[in-house]
């Protein structure tokens, strides 16, 4: 017992993963039918590769690079998890908004993503290294599509409230993290040692809380006639 809860105060955003996922799957018959199908898969994909790098990290048994010296990286995890969770909320984007010209420039900023990540694997090696600059230009693009969502939203009359619609509180929780998340990226691998005199690290565990909190709020109190 003490070993478990250990664990769940180091890494308390995992049992908050589980919890979003679990109001995810109970509310899912009033989003099955939207482009946020997928949606109880990707959360539950995240508390994977979340609890596959917890093990990779503090588990001999689990090593994903020859190396023993590294045996307990568990980068390169995260970095695939980066490539698809990015292609995800495109695709979502893709398919929500409306207007053809903003659908192919998110198409365009798919591709940018994808060959950013591409050209990061003659620099660097994701076994070894996070691709942080292709982070950051997917994460722009990303922002930059949200932004195309909200502004068809802004112009289009709807009987609902957006705070009754799911996609706005998942747009709200992408958009408070990715404004931040680029800079701290950055922080971390050019200029580590304000990373730590700064506790930036906490500053991204409370942005990642801050993000799902707001995916909770749209799973749990979102209508289903809202949902756009």
């Amino acid at each position: 017992m003490e070993g478990l809860y250990n664990f769940v105060s180091e890494h308390y955003i995992m049992p908050f993963y589980i919890m979003v996922w679990l109001v995810a799957v109970m509310r899912y018959r009033t989003y099955f039918d939207t482009p946020l199908k997928y949606y109880p898969i990707y959360l539950m994909y995240t508390f994977l590769t979340e609890l596959l790098g917890y093990f990779i990290r503090f588990n001999d048994e689990f090593q994903v690079v020859n190396d023993d010296t590294y045996h307990w990286y568990n980068v390169i995890i995260y970095n695939i998890y980066s490539v698809i969770s990015f292609m995800f909320f495109y695709y979502i984007y893709w398919l929500i908004v409306q207007n053809e010209k903003r659908r192919k420039w998110i198409k365009v900023g798919a591709v940018v993503s994808l060959s950013a990540y591409l050209i990061s694997l003659f620099f660097q090696d994701p076994f070894y290294s996070n691709l942080y600059y292709a982070d950051v230009v997917a994460s722009m693009i990303l922002l930059l599509t949200i932004g195309y969502y909200f502004k068809e939203k802004r112009s289009e009359s709807s009987p609902y409230l957006m705070k009754d619609n799911l996609m706005f509180w998942t747009s709200l929780g992408l958009v408070i993290f990715h404004i931040f998340f680029p800079f701290l990226l950055l922080i971390g691998y050019e200029a580590p040692e304000i990373w730590i005199q700064y506790n930036l690290r906490g500053i991204l565990k409370i942005l990642i809380l801050i993000m799902y909190g707001s995916f909770l709020v749209g799973v749990l109190f979102h209508k289903r006639r809202a949902f756009r």
